[in-house]
């Protein structure tokens, strides 16, 4: 008798081990998960805070603006942080390969397409409507996700996605203005968005660089294709003759949003990886909630009713999200 139940009970033990395991794995990718997404979140709600701070402080000073140039300013000072930490040994990653910039070459490209198709949609429409568009960006990029990665899709996903959706509309009822030119940029937006979000976590899981070394690539070509762009629209030679910006505090500011973007830099790439697109692109959405309340407290920016309805409406959204 007993040799019959000692495999019975060594297989039942086995099972139970087995659970155990699966337990703690899915506890250890939660709680990566989780760490990935709060990372991204404080990181790009600290990097609008700086850019608002810096509009705020000096954009009354300069005619016309430095979007672009600012961005090239803050890959270089990324580019110096990431090769000072490898300098020192904090962290690793192979020397500049042309071979591997050409592989992470189209994240660059896509980040680019964003920024220029943003600008454009943002001078051609409202911004109620550009929020609206950015909801259905993210319902694109989790199609796409369904579609080049297999992830699965859940009705709460989409029933959050549809009441952040229904929203933003709602709240832009009274200020949507339709034009042909502008559905056009605000297409080509959702549609660059969408690309880099789900070419960037392609990227990760297929060029074989540590994250640092991507957020070393990433800001050198940023630096590199913006760079020219800067250039031909005027920026730089604006910066110069601008006396009134070249200031110490105008560089430090600078230089501390170089920081800050180098650790969003990191931590996006990381949330991409852990997570997901869908999940990053629902994060970035939620991360307008502690963005539009902080620059209310901080920056005495006004949130109009159907803005707090829309924040309520958002936060609804994100809890059955995750849910």
């Amino acid at each position: 008798m007993s040799s019959v139940k000692d495999p019975e009970a060594q297989k039942l033990l086995d099972n139970d081990i087995d659970t155990s395991k699966e337990k703690a794995a899915a506890a250890a990718s939660f709680t990566k998960a989780a760490y990935s997404c709060a990372l991204y979140a404080s990181c790009s709600v600290s990097m609008v805070l700086v850019n608002k701070s810096l509009a705020s402080s000096y954009n009354h000073l300069i005619d016309g603006d430095l979007n672009i140039l600012l961005v090239v300013f803050q890959a270089v000072i990324a580019v110096m942080a990431v090769s000072f930490c490898k300098m020192v040994g904090w962290v690793e990653y192979p020397k500049f390969n042309m071979a591997t910039a050409k592989q992470w070459a189209p994240v660059n490209i896509m980040f680019c397409a964003m920024l220029f198709t943003g600008m454009a949609s943002l001078q051609h429409n409202s911004v109620p409507m550009v929020t609206i568009f950015k909801n259905i960006t993210n319902i694109v990029v989790t199609a796409g996700d369904f579609y080049f990665f297999g992830s699965k899709v859940e009705g709460l996903v989409m029933a959050a996605f549809g009441i952040m959706l229904s929203g933003a509309i709602f709240a832009a009822k009274n200020d949507v203005s339709i034009t042909f030119v502008g559905l056009f940029w605000m297409a080509m937006n959702c549609l660059a968005t969408a690309g880099y979000i789900l070419y960037m976590k392609f990227a990760t899981k297929n060029v074989k660089l540590t994250k640092f070394g991507m957020v070393y690539y990433n800001n050198v070509l940023c630096a590199v294709f913006l760079l020219p762009c800067s250039l031909m629209n005027g920026e730089f030679t604006t910066f110069l003759k601008t006396g009134d910006i070249h200031t110490a505090d105008y560089f430090w500011k600078n230089t501390f949003a170089g920081f800050i973007g180098f650790f969003l830099n990191f931590a996006s790439l990381n949330c991409v990886s852990n997570t997901g697109p869908t999940t990053y692109a629902i994060v970035g959405s939620l991360t307008k909630i502690p963005t539009a309340l902080l620059g209310w407290t901080l920056f005495d920016t006004e949130i109009t009713p159907q803005t707090w309805f829309f924040i309520g409406v958002s936060m609804s959204g994100g809890f059955l999200y995750s849910y």
